[in-house]
């Protein structure tokens, strides 16, 4: 059975199957960061009014697939999350010995398909 949300006047059905990567394609997804990450994309979704459905941390990259209401661009939504959790690793994992380039995280740019 197909999932149909609705705001106000629209009933919208729009997910995306999004993938992004690490500055420079650095193979730092494991470990600690792994397992508190995907709770901290999970929360930063909510507060854009998102969902997402399924998602999988690979070691050099991240594959989701989000659910996102037509009043929001996918490029906003993409750029929240890959902007607040790049501050979150960074305040949590920068006194480690890990080289995270400053405040950049996560490399320019996404890939977005439409699922459906």
């Amino acid at each position: 059975m197909r999932s149909v949300n609705s705001l106000n006047h629209t009933r919208w059905e729009c997910k995306y199957h999004i993938v992004f990567i690490p500055k420079y394609r650095r193979k730092v997804l494991f470990g600690e960061i792994r397992r508190e990450l995907g709770e901290v994309f999970h929360r930063l979704a909510r507060q854009e009014e998102s969902l997402i459905e399924e998602g999988h941390l690979m070691s050099d990259h991240v594959h989701m697939m989000i659910s996102i209401p037509p009043k929001y661009a996918v490029a906003q939504v993409i750029g929240y999350i890959k902007g607040k959790s790049a501050i979150h690793i960074v305040r949590i994992y920068s006194g480690r010995k890990r080289n995270y380039v400053g405040q950049h995280f996560w490399a320019r740019g996404y890939f977005a398909s439409t699922v459906g």
